[in-house]
């Protein structure tokens, strides 16, 4: 599974973070750091969990999975 964020888009609301820090970086700032993200084994609920949690939308999830 990958993430993939609209950095440009980001509002700096670190909701993403608050639920998976490990998995949504932020800057200094409170920006998300990265576009994308690959997923480990078993943080993939924890991934949709922070993705629902941006009120911007601006994080997708491209599961492996089809």
């Amino acid at each position: 599974m990958k993430i993939r964020i609209d950095k440009a888009a980001c509002a700096g609301n670190a909701r993403c973070a608050a639920v998976a820090p490990e998995l949504f970086p932020l800057d200094e700032n409170g920006y998300i750091q990265v576009e994308e993200i690959e997923v480990p084994p078993g943080k993939e609920d924890l991934a949709r969990r922070g993705a629902r949690a941006c009120p911007e939308r601006i994080i997708v999830i491209e599961d492996d999975k089809k």
